[in-house]
């Protein structure tokens, strides 16, 4: 069976030129000669038999084939690139800069601890913390801003590492609302009362766990207003427009004296972690989510007598 392998060279010349249509501008950007470009091209057009540009002396195109061989290559291209930055890192070891995020101030203390202990691994590798909100945790993640981000699971679309931090769950009500004189309440109440949405950018899954659309008896749940960050939620819930699942580090952390926080006897805890971009899984990124399961480690192990 004829294999049809292509060369790196090729496949960058290729996409190059798809992406300018331009064969001096392409020969500009790989700094090789014009009759270089032309070369390339016209050895892999004799390889898969049909033309894949359209070319005169004013206009490139791609042509059919041409263009469904861009689509596909590209992605391949991109993923061998990042192939290569990871190993490159791996055989550089830990250097370079790593930024990291935190999403509420309760999830600060045991980021910290981290990069406490990833500094003393690995002093070459400069650590940049950050605060982010609700409104861009995810876009941070996607356009590069931070590697790593602590938050609540589930964070679908991202790779998640070991559970750092587990806390109970509290149901945030208006300080007069007749259940904040209740010891605890069942996740049932929230079929009875409208419950405060997470902004619309905010994690699908993280939503569907958090402010569920169904009690677990199947009771449809009615949503209230929608707020923009967390202190602007409990403040609807303050003002009466609904109430709002929290974790327990909530009553902390906002104690407020227009909010009670009531336990919910019958939810599971929720458990939060390091979150990523999986295509940004590097040695700096590994060496951190190790750091900090250690240093999680050191904290929740006490020491021996």
């Amino acid at each position: 069976m004829e294999r049809h392998m292509l060369e790196r060279h090729e496949i960058e010349t290729f996409l190059t030129l798809a992406e300018e249509l331009h064969f001096g501008r392409t020969a500009e950007r790989l700094r090789v000669t014009t009759g270089r470009i032309s070369h390339v091209v016209k050895k892999l057009e004799r390889r898969i038999g049909a033309p894949l540009f359209d070319r005169t002396s004013r206009v490139v195109r791609l042509t059919p084939i041409g263009r469904r061989l861009a689509d596909d290559l590209a992605p391949l291209a991109a993923q061998m690139d990042e192939a290569v930055r990871r190993a490159v890192d791996a055989g550089r070891g830990v250097t370079g800069q790593l930024r990291v995020a935190f999403l509420g101030e309760w999830t600060a203390p045991i980021l910290l601890k981290a990069v406490s202990l990833f500094a003393e691994r690995h002093p070459d590798c400069e650590v940049d913390v950050h605060e982010v909100q609700l409104s861009n945790s995810r876009s941070s993640l996607l356009d590069g801003s931070i590697d790593l981000l602590i938050a609540s699971y589930p964070f679908d679309g991202m790779a998640c590492g070991p559970t750092l931090l587990t806390e109970e769950r509290l149901l945030a009500v208006a300080a007069e609302h007749p259940l904040a004189r209740e010891e605890s309440v069942s996740l049932d109440v929230l079929a009875e009362h409208p419950v405060v949405q997470y902004p619309p950018v905010t994690s699908a899954a993280f939503k569907r766990d958090r402010t569920p659309e169904h009690t677990p008896s199947g009771r449809p749940v009615p949503k209230g207003p929608t707020g923009n960050t967390f202190s602007e939620m409990l403040s609807l819930v303050a003002m009466g427009k609904g109430v709002l699942p929290v974790g327990e580090h909530s009553r902390r952390y906002y104690p407020r004296p227009d909010v009670a926080y009531v336990p919910i006897r019958d939810a599971p805890p929720i458990e939060r972690g390091l979150v990523w971009l999986e295509t940004n899984t590097t040695a700096r990124v590994r060496e951190f989510v190790r750091a900090a399961t250690d240093a999680n480690h050191r904290t929740a192990t006490p020491p021996t007598s």
